[in-house]
């Protein structure tokens, strides 16, 4: 189902932790970016995960996407059981920037930011 991404394999998840049935549909559906949120996989996820973890040792988190217009990290939060938006490369205890129940809960926010946004790239597929 996830032949599309490539995501932490079974040894690399922390123990007890698996990837949510509707996350897992999303990737294997090719649901990769939402403009500004994209998919976090093969060496830049485990790079993320790896700096999360020395930047943040005390919080046990599992990144999975990443906002490409600032340093915020979408991750589940192991220890609250929710998603959290983390801001990366800022001190412990200020990373916190939003917190969601599910992944579908953050699946929905990052649609909104995506149908709210303005990037440049939509200039190049309007017509005039």
């Amino acid at each position: 189902m996830t032949d599309r991404a490539d995501l932490l394999s079974g040894e690399e998840l922390p123990d007890g932790f698996r990837y949510p049935a509707t996350f897992l549909r999303a990737v294997g559906s090719g649901l990769a970016g939402l403009e500004p949120w994209w998919l976090l996989e093969a060496e830049h996820l485990r790079a993320r995960a790896r700096g999360l973890r020395e930047r943040f040792p005390r919080r046990r988190l599992v990144p999975f996407s990443r906002r490409e217009d600032n340093d915020d990290v979408a991750c589940w939060d192991l220890d609250s059981g929710t998603v959290r938006v983390i801001h990366d490369f800022t001190t412990p205890g200020r990373e916190n920037r939003a917190e969601f129940a599910t992944f579908d809960d953050w699946l929905r926010a990052a649609l909104e930011d995506f149908l709210a946004e303005d990037f440049p790239g939509e200039d190049f597929l309007a017509s005039d």
